[in-house]
């Protein structure tokens, strides 16, 4: 069993070597979502299969049938599921970084998104309650942030090709820095309820991207004096 990338791009997590029926996967789907509502309520430690058999209207014998590894194996699937979530909240604007106005949209859905879930983000709850430290919530972060990675690269790619950020910053190691402010900021939300420190964080990151670009020597391949 283990977590991969679909051919949409989405994380998955492989739990049966035989192909569901369509029914199945509806029924699959269910129980992964009516989990992640229960997760968002009560948290992932709270949750019982109980909790998720009265809101998908399943017995664990489904359960079962579905995720063998129990508990600990639907969360990951539901923490996959909350993966992709996380990136699609952030559409239009995430795929189509090419202006600062888009820049600005895509900070202000951050912000509305993580404001919103408060201390419920299902996320940060699920992966820091099954364990970084375990192989399959590792592969899950990691495949998450290499995607997000990846179209924050792409913002900053075509904003450098538009001469609006210095093409002599490393545009890898830009977006990285911005998942950082993100999460770094989220982190505070979940300890304090307040989105004060992810505001200033992405506020302070596209400032200085936006008017002093020339001051930021992340991953510069030269020294610009």
């Amino acid at each position: 069993m283990l977590i991969h990338s679909n051919a949409a791009g989405k994380l998955d997590r492989v739990v049966h070597t035989k192909r569901l029926t369509p029914k199945g996967a509806a029924t699959r789907q269910r129980i992964i979502e009516g989990t992640s509502v229960e997760v968002r309520e009560r948290g992932a430690a709270a949750t019982t299969l109980d909790d998720v058999c009265a809101r998908t209207s399943t017995s664990k014998s489904q359960i079962f049938h579905y995720f063998p590894g129990g508990k600990e194996e639907l969360l990951l699937a539901v923490a996959a599921y909350e993966a992709d979530r996380v990136l699609a909240d952030q559409e239009p604007y995430l795929s189509s970084l090419t202006s600062w106005e888009a820049w600005q949209n895509w900070r202000d859905l951050v912000v509305r998104r993580y404001r919103k879930l408060g201390v419920h983000c299902p996320l940060g709850v699920l992966i820091t309650e099954l364990g970084r430290k375990t192989p399959a919530a590792q592969a899950l972060t990691g495949q998450l942030l290499e995607r997000w990675q990846g179209q924050l690269r792409a913002g900053v790619t075509a904003m450098q090709t538009a001469g609006q950020i210095s093409p002599s910053l490393d545009a890898d190691r830009i977006a990285a820095w911005l998942i950082t402010a993100v999460q770094g900021g989220v982190a505070v939300l979940l300890s304090t309820g307040k989105s004060d420190h992810l505001e200033a964080a992405l506020d302070t990151s596209l400032a200085l991207l936006r008017a002093k670009p020339e001051l930021l020597h992340v991953g510069a391949s030269q020294d610009p004096t």
